[in-house]
């Protein structure tokens, strides 16, 4: 899960998950796989660095 800012400046948390594409336009739209669009205040290379950040934790090999 990522946490964004939509344009009015309300927090919210995304499934990266469930990130289908994101565009500039020039306000950063996030689609979901089941078309839901959401406008943030991020910058598209943000929201896809949190993303990857995401990724590696949750894909992290579980060490001892």
């Amino acid at each position: 899960m990522i946490t964004v800012t939509r344009l009015n400046g309300q927090t919210i948390v995304i499934n990266a998950e469930k990130i289908r594409y994101i565009e500039a336009t020039p306000d950063t739209l996030i689609c979901t796989d089941h078309g839901e669009k959401v406008m943030v205040r991020e910058s598209l290379q943000e929201v896809v660095r949190r993303s990857i950040d995401y990724a590696r934790v949750i894909r992290k090999p579980i060490t001892d």
